[in-house]
């Protein structure tokens, strides 16, 4: 049974549920997607499918990926990842479609995706550094610096990773335990109570979540 999706952040909305009570939801338009091509442990040492993202506009393929979804009498994606499978169910092949369907209101899962990039930026914004309370002492202009960056002598240098100022954002991030509180089956859309990494349009992968949180266990932070 395939436990994941490939889909695309679509925004943020409001959820109403039947005592009036309003709850801020992440909508997400997950697949349609075929199954490209099924690993299997014999061969391959793992057990997964590869899906691709069913588009309006179809891609284009070079030589050897055209080769590779002719093989498996699919459509050419632009958009492929892998996603493990379950024990139990009907086992995947290639051609199928997977969407929505696979979830159901109340599961808890895991959302993949790249966050929104943020340029060059300080230790202020990229590490939450506190700053520096020295507007009274003659010192100028250094409330957001980040310091000292190394001891004198020994070793007279940077250490590695030591936080300093960069590149902020930009990079893989994973939200774990989003509940499903809605599923339009119609449209392909899945409603997910929390944020989701990311911005408008950009993609995404839902998969079931590793380690769901314990009912009723209280929440760190």
């Amino acid at each position: 049974m395939v436990t994941g999706l490939i889909g695309k952040k679509v925004g943020m909305t409001q959820l109403f549920a039947a005592d009036g009570t309003v709850s801020p939801a992440t909508v997400l338009k997950a697949g349609p997607c075929v199954v490209a091509q099924v690993k299997i442990a014999s061969s391959d040492g793992y057990e997964a499918v590869q899906l691709g993202l069913v588009e309006s506009k179809p891609s284009k393929e070079n030589k050897p990926s055209a080769g590779h979804f002719k093989k498996a009498g699919v459509p050419a994606t632009r958009v492929r990842r892998e996603v493990k499978v379950k024990e139990g169910g009907d086992p995947a092949k290639a051609g199928d479609i997977v969407n929505v369907s696979i979830f159901a209101n109340g599961d808890r899962v895991d959302v993949v995706g790249t966050s929104r990039g943020k340029g060059f930026q300080g230790v202020v914004k990229r590490h939450h550094f506190k700053g520096q309370s020295t507007v009274s002492h003659g010192c100028h202009e250094y409330e957001r610096h980040g310091g000292a960056v190394s001891s004198g002598t020994f070793p007279g240098r940077v250490l590695k990773n030591k936080r300093m100022p960069g590149q902020y954002g930009d990079e893989r991030v994973t939200t774990r335990n989003l509940r499903v509180a809605r599923i339009d089956a119609e449209r392909n859309l899945i409603f997910l109570r929390g944020a989701v990494p990311g911005h408008r349009n950009g993609l995404v992968r839902i998969r079931s979540a590793v380690a769901p949180r314990r009912s009723g266990a209280p929440k760190k932070g």
